[in-house]
This record gives structure tokens, C-alpha cells and sequence, in this order.
């Protein structure tokens, strides 16, 4: 018979391992020695040592299922329960529920940290769903729908939540971004409705400027150009293909009319150039008519010079003024002359200046002789206002007079 602290063979082969309810039947050995039986067995225990090894580790440094660690753990208990292998037993089945305790303490903590992870995940859906509703009221199209994008990126990313909880979070979710992809068509239906409108105009408004680009009525067609540009401005974009090329139609035409008028002008202006230079040498030899003296030869001189300021054409609107101011100038002064002298020599007029001033002197005289007879009677009242009325009709007197010295006295 052969033994080990653990285990003994007996002398018809059986082997028997020790435990703490005693000894227990390995199996029987016949094909060795009891020394070779012994080591036989002491083998598979020390193999089962080995497995327990691997699988705590394994438990303890990979993410090995709880229910796969506890398969493994029970197929090891089955072959230490069986009494398969000489050692200490009770040792390996401590491990065992070292083991499990250990399984089961991941499996809490995996568990802990599923829930913590699902809660995690329901407030960032729940925040994503919140972004994405109010996003669906936006008219910021270009950036909402970017945000919009990055959101639906970011949901997939996220862990699934029970079924019920994360079917209802997408409902919302994709409601939201339906909501807002409807209004961006719609709003870009519009707008490509209004910019199809805006086209129509201005190829309308293209036709015409084209129409007048060789007119030569520089102010009427100037105004309608101006008008027409009010009007593109009016009528909104066209699509961005279209708009480009009758911008520089419209462009082109007015353009063309512009240069031609700005040619034109450019040769009238130096045309008014040289007329001014012309007109303001008239202007002063005009102006060396007066003083008047002899008004006859006054109005024949400027008689002259008006006949060739007539001949000469249109000068530059902002120097018009002033020079034609100089002829009118003199022109009023001739003509004041020759009031002056039909006032002179009417005869008409004369006789009723002087037929006036007859009537003045009488009544100053009367009015004088009044008062002196008033002031001798004492009647200073009366003389008072006899005076009084007397340097009126004397004021009177001497204003008629000095009209009377103009018809040459």
C-alpha cells in the first residue's frame, strides 16, 4: 500500500483521496505501481489547480460573462465534487466560492454600471430630442440642418435604451427633423417660386433696357433707365444660373446708352466751352455801353452785341447765370434810360406835373397865410394845427417839385 498526506492507494488498487468527511473513493489503478496511481491523480489535481488559475485570472482582468465564468466554475466544482484527483479539495472548492463570490460582485458592478451607462444615455437622447425639437422651428436652414446632421451622428453613437423608452426618444426625434425638412422645402419651394417671378421680370426688364440702349433722347431715356434699375432692385433674385447673365445684360445695355451720352455731352460740354468764352467777351463789351450818354447810340450798340450773342450757342448750365445776368444788367440800365427820357420829354406828363405843383404851391400858400392869421389872433390851437397840415402839403410840394426839374423844370 502506498500514501501521500493527501491520499493512499490500498492493496487492490483503489485510490482514495482524503477529505474532511473522510476518505473518498478516486478510482481504481492496475495498470502501475501505487506510487504511479498516486501521481497519476496528484497530476489531475494539480491540472485542476492550473484551470482555477486561468479562470480567476480571466475573471479578473478580461470582461468574461458572468454566465460563462459561471459554467466554467461549475464544470471545475463537478470534477472536485467527483473526486476525480488527489489533493486538498476543500482547498480548490474555497477558490470555487472565492470565485463565484468574485463573479458575482462584477456581475453587480457591470450591472451598476449598465444602469448608470442607460441613465447616461437616456439624458443625452432626452437632450438631443430637446435640441432637436426647438432646431425644428429654426429658419437658420444652412446651420440647422448641419447641427441637425451632427445630431442624428452623435444618437448613434449612444448605447439603445430598453425598447419602449428609446422607440418613443427616436419618435420625437425624428419627428423633429421631419417637421423642419418639410418647412426648409417648403420655404425653398417659395423662394424658388419668387426667384422664377423675379427671372420673368428681368428678362422683361432686360428687353427693354437692350431696347433703349441706342436711344439718343439723353434726358427721357436717362429717367427710364433709372426707373428700370428701381425696378430690378424691386423685383428680388433669380436663380443664381440666371441671375449673373442678366445682370450683365441689363449692365451692358445702359452701358452702351451711357457712353454714348457721356460722348456726346463730353463734345457738347467743350462745344459751351468755347460759347462761354465767346459770350463772356460780349458780356463786357456790353458792359463798356454804360454810364448811358448818348442813349441812341447806346441802343444800337447793344443792339449788336445781342445780335451776335444770339448766333452764339448754349454755354454750360452753371455759368448760364452769371453771364447772361451781366447782359440782362445791362440791358435793364438801357432801358431805364429810356424811361427816364420819355418821362423828360412827355409833354403830357409835364403838363401834369406842372398843373400838380400849381395846386401844392396854392394850397401851401393858403394853409401859410392861415396860420400867421391865427397865430396874430392868439389862436394858438388853430395855428398849431394849420402848421401842422402845412408841413405835410409842403413835403408834398417839394417832392413835385423835384419830379418837375426831371422833365427839365
Amino acid at each position: 500500500m502506498s500514501s501521500d498526506p493527501w491520499g493512499r492507494v490500498d492493496e487492490t488498487g483503489t485510490v482514495y483521496v482524503r477529505t474532511a468527511d473522510g476518505e473518498q473513493v478516486v478510482g481504481s489503478w492496475a495498470a502501475g505501481s501505487p506510487e504511479e496511481a498516486l501521481a497519476y491523480f496528484e497530476r489531475k489535481y494539480e491540472g485542476l489547480v492550473v484551470e482555477i488559475g486561468l479562470l480567476e485570472k480571466r475573471v479578473q482582468t478580461t470582461d468574461l460573462s458572468a454566465k460563462d465564468a459561471q459554467t466554467a466554475i461549475g464544470h471545475i466544482r463537478e470534477q472536485v465534487d467527483a473526486h476525480h484527483a488527489v489533493g486538498d479539495l476543500e482547498a480548490l472548492r474555497t477558490r470555487l466560492d472565492k470565485l463565484v463570490e468574485k463573479v458575482e460582485s462584477r456581475r453587480e458592478e457591470r450591472k451598476a454600471q449598465r444602469a448608470k451607462q442607460s441613465d447616461e444615455a437616456r439624458k443625452a437622447k432626452e437632450d438631443l430630442v430637446a435640441e432637436a425639437e426647438q432646431l425644428a422651428a429654426s429658419d437658420q436652414w444652412r446651420v440647422a440642418g448641419e447641427r441637425l446632421r451632427a445630431l442624428v451622428d452623435t444618437w448613434k453613437g449612444l448605447p439603445r435604451l430598453d425598447r419602449k423608452s428609446d422607440d418613443e426618444l427616436w419618435h420625437r426625434f425624428s419627428h423633429a427633423r421631419s417637421a423642419f425638412s418639410k418647412r426648409r422645402k417648403a420655404h425653398f419651394a417659395q423662394l424658388d417660386s419668387q426667384r422664377e417671378d423675379a427671372r420673368r421680370v428681368k428678362e422683361r426688364l432686360v428687353a427693354e433696357a437692350e431696347a433703349l440702349s441706342g436711344s439718343t433722347d439723353w434726358g427721357v431715356t436717362a429717367a427710364r433707365y433709372r426707373e428700370l434699375m428701381a425696378d430690378w432692385k424691386a423685383a428680388g433674385r433669380a436663380q443664381r444660373e440666371h441671375e449673373d447673365d442678366l445682370w450683365n445684360r441689363f449692365r451692358g445695355a445702359q452701358d452702351v446708352f451711357f457712353a454714348a451720352r457721356s460722348s456726346v455731352f463730353a463734345e457738347r460740354d467743350a462745344e459751351q466751352g468755347e460759347n462761354l468764352k465767346l459770350k463772356e467777351a460780349l458780356a463786357e463789351e456790353a458792359e463798356q455801353i454804360l454810364p448811358v450818354r448818348d442813349l441812341k447810340a447806346a441802343r444800337a450798340a447793344f443792339r449788336s452785341v445781342n445780335e451776335r450773342w444770339e448766333a452764339i450757342g448754349h454755354v454750360p448750365r452753371d455759368a448760364r447765370g452769371k453771364v447772361e445776368g451781366r447782359m440782362h444788367a445791362v440791358e435793364r440800365a438801357i432801358q431805364e434810360a429810356e424811361e427816364a427820357e420819355w418821362r423828360r420829354t412827355n409833354p403830357e406828363a409835364r403838363a401834369r406835373a406842372a398843373g400838380l405843383t400849381g395846386q401844392l404851391q396854392a394850397a401851401v400858400d393858403k394853409l401859410r397865410g392861415q396860420a400867421e392869421q391865427a397865430r396874430a389872433q392868439g389862436n394858438t390851437p388853430r395855428a398849431d394845427k394849420l402848421e401842422r397840415e402845412l408841413e405835410g402839403r409842403q413835403a408834398l410840394l417839394d417832392q413835385a417839385l423835384k419830379g418837375l426839374e426831371e422833365f427839365g423844370g
